[in-house]
């Protein structure tokens, strides 16, 4: 926020001319937290994108009703808790990829929703790391459970 102040540097001038510009958009001023109120703030955020994530997007959702069942079953398996670490892990990364799929779709279409070759481009890609996840997720079941 720009303050003029005149030649008198007075209390009033400051608080005329504050009124003034007061009516004009005035970019949010950013606090710099610190310590545990910089981490509270961050959990509150956290928790506000995964609260977006489980009422908004289908397939987080779906894929989400596929990792509790399963973290249940990779801990209940009769395995070595490294092999279940492994599994759930595995699950976990999908969800990643999918919390970035949404992050780079949201970007783009805030961006524009006209198409465009590159905005397709990166949901395209995006999309993939989800899909190579899976992947990678399958693989690393059939690893532990059966090879």
């Amino acid at each position: 926020m720009t303050i003029s102040v005149s030649s008198s540097t007075s209390d009033d001038n400051v608080t005329k001319n504050t009124a003034k510009n007061a009516t004009a958009k005035q970019p949010k001023i950013v606090v710099k937290r610190h310590g545990i109120m910089r981490l509270l703030y961050t959990c509150k955020h956290t928790f506000n994108g995964l609260k977006w994530m489980c009422r908004n997007e289908a397939a987080f959702q779906q894929e989400l009703m596929l990792f509790i069942p399963l973290t249940v079953f990779a801990y209940m398996a009769n395995i070595s808790a490294a092999q279940s670490a492994m599994l759930v892990l595995a699950l976990l990364f999908v969800l990643f990829a999918e919390l970035v799929n949404t992050a780079v779709e949201v970007v783009v279409d805030r961006i524009g929703l006209e198409f465009h070759e590159l905005s397709g481009l990166a949901k395209d890609i995006a999309s993939a790391f989800v899909f190579l996840s899976m992947l990678m997720a399958a693989i690393v079941w059939w690893v532990v459970l059966w090879a």
